[in-house]
């Protein structure tokens, strides 16, 4: 509370500096702590960043924040029980997958709010035949349970080994993979929904076809 008394304190000598309009204003911190207003103000922010502490610890213990490995049998559960997800479809001898999963470990701790996960597709046979996954890497966004859009190969990142994170991360947003920060929207600097159905429709391509740049779908070389 202390704390908060002073920065209203320095705000008013700064703003008396920079006009007259505070000029002759005498400032006794004494008296701002003794006023309600400035108390509920103080409490309020107290709630809130508790709220968003105890939120963010709640979504760490479910996961959210890295980016991990799981296997065929926690995949159902996560993905239906996950508000968002973001599978990444990879075989271990890959070297493409391997870039994925550097990128992918890049941006987990940016999105809380959705899941990053990883699973092997020649070890998961029932989901990779289920969702058609046929090359590799391939990435998968889950809302709600349902698959809303796939990433497959490089070709929607320019087609290059070296794309970078902040391609990727532009891709997932098409996909309405949102960092979830609260602190307002022009802190958060999100685009309008105008600007998202642009971008949405200028990348998206649904699922690519395997081309000469990608991997080998065949799981068992």
């Amino acid at each position: 509370m202390m704390a908060a008394v002073r920065d209203y304190a320095k705000e008013l000598k700064e703003n008396e500096q920079q006009g007259p309009c505070c000029q002759g204003m005498d400032i006794n911190v004494d008296e701002l702590l003794d006023d309600p207003e400035l108390e509920r103000l103080h409490r309020d922010r107290v709630a809130a960043m508790k709220q968003e502490a105890e939120r963010r610890a709640a979504l760490q213990q479910a996961g959210h924040g890295s980016y991990s490995e799981i296997t065929e049998g926690e995949f159902l559960e996560i993905v239906t029980k996950t508000d968002a997800v973001v599978c990444h479809f990879f075989h271990k001898d890959f070297e493409r997958c391997k870039i994925v999963d550097k990128h992918m470990g890049e941006l987990a701790p940016k999105y809380m709010e959705a899941r990053f996960i990883k699973l092997s597709a020649p070890d998961s046979p029932f989901f990779t035949v289920k969702l058609g996954i046929k090359v590799l890497p391939a990435v998968v966004v889950f809302k709600g349970g349902v698959s809303v859009d796939r990433l497959v190969g490089f070709e929607q990142l320019g087609g290059r080994d070296d794309f970078s994170t902040a391609a990727l991360e532009a891709r997932l947003a098409a996909a309405g993979i949102r960092t979830g920060v609260r602190k307002g929207a022009a802190a958060a600097g999100e685009e309008s929904e105008e600007e998202e159905c642009q971008v949405a429709a200028s990348i998206r391509r649904g699922i690519v076809h395997k081309g000469s740049d990608d991997e080998s779908s065949d799981f068992d070389d």
